[in-house]
């Protein structure tokens, strides 16, 4: 084991000591690649008047009027403000969360924190949940296909797309030129 890596007690010391960290907030948060969701706990007697929330790209500000903020701070990184959004929802237990949800410009970062001024979480550890091909964009999704067949080519020790097409235009060309002779060409 290589000496800058934590041993397995330090590890479980770290994760304690962030779950720690996280639970002592005063909301909860979770994110995708693409996004983040908070939900801040507030009575169930307020309605929308009674909060302050502000999103801006790179800040947030939630909490009731005339209390201080339950957040407040610069947000590591930019949000997209018009896809941003937050409600006011009933739990079942009598009181309402404000549900805030920021939709990131940079859609491929996990943030370690949600403001500048929060403890941060391990992103290395973050495990994201496997997306759908039909999840993808027309032109990621082809490059995906087109790496998934490639790699099944190699494993069964069949040229790759990009071989192939490579031959065929070689063929096309040979087709094309049947004067010439290409019996002892090499194609790297």
């Amino acid at each position: 084991m290589a000496d800058n890596e934590p041993t397995p007690e330090q590890e479980a010391a770290a994760r304690a000591k962030e779950a720690e960290e996280q639970a002592a907030l005063p909301y909860e948060w979770d994110q995708t690649i693409g996004d983040l969701d908070i939900n801040i706990t507030v009575p169930g007697n307020l309605k929308g008047r009674d909060l302050v929330v502000e999103i801006k790209r790179q800040k947030l500000k939630a909490g009731i009027k005339g209390q201080d903020p339950i957040i407040d701070g610069d947000l590591p990184h930019a949000i997209s403000t018009e896809d941003s959004t937050w409600t006011l929802t009933s739990a079942p237990d009598g009181t309402k969360t404000v549900e805030i949800h920021l939709d990131k410009v940079n859609k491929m970062e996990w943030w370690a924190h949600v403001v500048t001024s929060a403890p941060k979480i391990d992103v290395t550890k973050i495990q994201p949940e496997n997306s759908k091909l039909s999840d993808l964009d027309g032109e990621t999704r082809g490059m995906v296909e087109k790496m998934m067949y490639d790699q099944r080519q190699k494993e069964q020790g069949l040229p790759t797309s990009d071989d192939q097409k490579k031959a065929d235009i070689l063929k096309k060309f040979q087709a094309d030129h049947p004067e010439l002779d290409f019996t002892n060409a090499k194609m790297s």
